[in-house]
């Protein structure tokens, strides 16, 4: 068993496996580092099943994410087409777990397995990890938010393709830190959705555009409670564990005070792209 370093956002983690594990983490390869002070780290291993108390199920896309307990701790099992990939089983804050496999779609539960505990282990160092398609464009990033098949990432290749100068950050995994004299700091990461897009790299964050379809094109600023409200649901964490959730509550805030929010109904056009980039990036 090795033990590789990463650095995602500033973070550092370790992920300590058979190197046939760490092999398939190609992803995570613009993201090496030396060894250092970790916030997580995470040891993969084949063994039997964990017995929990399940509390809560997410479902998408055919991946499943049970959350549940044992005794004293926090255990979240990894389904992907109705079978099980593995169960991760955590320390009550976060800072060291084990991913049992099942040899069933190991990749899958080690991306899992990583993302949940990134998302706990650095709610509390003003740090969000979003469910959001980014795009950069004249030095600044801006993301897209929205329920799944909304149409993040069409509205995103939109730009790529009409809007000269932009790049493409993340397509639905993007991490953002809120810097101690508060400015809004937006990173690619090692997770992407279906589009493969692992870049380290960040941007100052100039904008956040909630998207819903519609058979026109309207955008409209958004402020205050309205803001905050559009952040909560794209943003990854364990909400009924009280230390999660103030300290997602924190970084919250602070991107619904500084960081310039837009509702944008559209359809999925170049008129959508022209008029939320004429809008959003003055």
């Amino acid at each position: 068993m090795n033990t590789n370093y990463y650095i995602v956002a500033g973070h550092c983690f370790c992920v300590s496996a058979e190197d046939r594990v760490l092999e398939l983490m190609t992803n995570y390869e613009p993201f090496v580092a030396a060894q250092g002070e970790t916030v997580f780290a995470l040891t993969v291993k084949a063994g039997e099943a964990v017995s929990y108390v399940e509390e809560l199920r997410q479902e998408d896309e055919g991946q499943d994410i049970i959350c549940g307990r044992t005794f004293d701790h926090p255990v979240f099992e990894f389904r992907w087409g109705g079978r099980t990939a593995g169960w991760l089983e955590c320390e009550s804050d976060y800072r060291n777990a084990t991913l049992t496999t099942t040899g069933y779609a190991e990749k899958m539960a080690v991306d899992n397995a990583l993302m949940v505990l990134y998302a706990l282990a650095t709610a509390g160092l003003n740090t969000a990890l979003f469910h959001s398609a980014v795009v950069s464009y004249e030095g600044r990033a801006y993301m897209f938010l929205g329920k799944s098949g909304t149409g993040k990432s069409t509205h995103a290749s939109l730009w790529l393709r009409y809007i000269n100068g932009t790049e493409l950050v993340n397509d639905d995994n993007p991490v953002v830190r809120v810097t101690d004299d508060g400015m809004a700091v937006v990173y690619g990461s090692p997770w992407s959705g279906k589009t493969p897009c692992y870049r380290n790299i960040s941007y100052p964050l100039g904008g956040i555009v909630q998207l819903s379809q519609a058979p026109y094109n309207k955008i409209k600023p958004l402020k205050g409670i309205s803001a905050y409200v559009v952040l909560v649901p794209s943003i990854s964490g364990k909400r009924w564990d009280r230390q999660v959730a103030d300290g997602l509550h924190q970084t919250e805030n602070a991107l619904a005070q500084t960081v310039p929010t837009w509702h944008l109904e559209c359809l999925p056009d170049e008129a959508a792209a022209q008029l939320c980039n004429s809008t959003i990036t003055v």
